[in-house]
C-alpha cells in the first residue's frame, strides 16, 4: 500500500466521491485538467489493485493505492516472508474501529497473521456498541480521523468509561494532527502512523498491552 497525504484545504464529501471522473476539476480553467487521479485509478486497476480516497476539509486529503505483493524474480515470497525476523504474536482479542473498507481489511488481515482475534467495527458507535456485546476485547485499535461525529480521540475516551485502563492504539495518515492532539491520548495510548510496517504494527500492540503505562 502506497500512501500520499497532503495537509491542503480538504475536499468535501462531493468533491471526493468525483475526484477520480476523468476531466473532473474544481480548479479555474487552464489550471487543471481533470486527468491526474483518473490516471492514478487506471494504474491502479490494470494492476489488479485499488485506489481509494479520503478528505476532511480543512485537515487535508490521502490518497491510498494498493497494489499486489509480488517477490523478487526467482524468489519464492515464503521464502521471502521466512527470511523476515521473528515478529511479537499475541493472542489477546482486538478491536478494530476503521471506516475505510480497504483499509479495514488490510489491518485485519495482518492483526490476525499475529495471532490476534479481531472484532470489527465501521465507526465510533458501532465500535461502542461492540465493547459493550463482547466483554472478550482486550484491547481498541482505531483510526483517529472517522465519520459520523466520533473520532478516534473521542472512542477511546467513550471506550474507557465503559472499560476503565482499556489499552488503545491510534492509527492516523494524517502526520500533522498528530502532535496537536497529543494531550487527547492516556498513558495507555500508542500512536501509529500510516503507512506503517507489519513489524512496527506488532511491536506496537505488544507495548499497549504489556507495558505498566502511568496515567498522567
Amino acid at each position: 500500500m502506497i500512501a500520499v497525504t497532503d495537509d491542503g484545504m480538504g475536499m468535501t464529501a462531493e468533491v471526493a466521491a468525483r475526484a477520480f471522473e476523468p476531466f473532473y476539476t474544481t480548479k479555474e480553467v487552464g489550471k487543471g485538467s481533470g486527468l491526474g487521479l483518473s490516471m492514478v485509478y487506471g494504474f491502479a486497476k490494470q494492476s489488479n489493485g485499488h485506489v481509494s480516497i479520503y478528505s476532511e476539509v480543512g485537515l487535508g486529503t490521502t490518497v491510498r493505492i494498493f497494489l499486489p505483493l509480488v517477490a523478487k524474480a526467482g524468489t519464492p515470497v515464503d521464502q521471502t516472508l521466512a527470511d523476515e525476523a521473528p515478529l511479537p504474536r499475541g493472542h489477546e482479542t482486538v478491536l478494530v474501529a476503521e471506516d475505510d473498507p480497504y483499509v479495514r481489511s488490510s489491518v485485519i488481515l495482518r492483526i490476525e497473521s499475529l495471532g490476534y482475534s479481531v472484532v470489527a467495527a465501521v465507526n465510533g458507535a458501532d465500535a461502542l456498541q461492540k465493547l459493550k456485546d463482547r466483554p472478550d476485547i482486550d484491547m481498541l485499535f482505531t483510526d483517529i480521523v472517522m465519520p459520523g461525529g466520533m473520532s478516534g480521540w473521542e472512542l477511546a475516551d467513550k471506550a474507557r468509561e465503559i472499560r476503565p485502563g482499556l489499552p488503545v492504539v491510534f492509527s492516523t495518515g494524517y502526520a500533522l494532527e498528530m502532535p496537536a492532539q497529543r494531550g487527547h491520548a492516556s498513558g495507555k495510548s500508542i500512536l501509529l502512523n500510516k503507512p506503517y510496517r507489519k513489524a512496527e504494527l506488532a511491536e506496537r500492540l505488544r507495548d499497549a498491552l504489556t507495558k505498566n503505562f502511568v496515567e498522567p
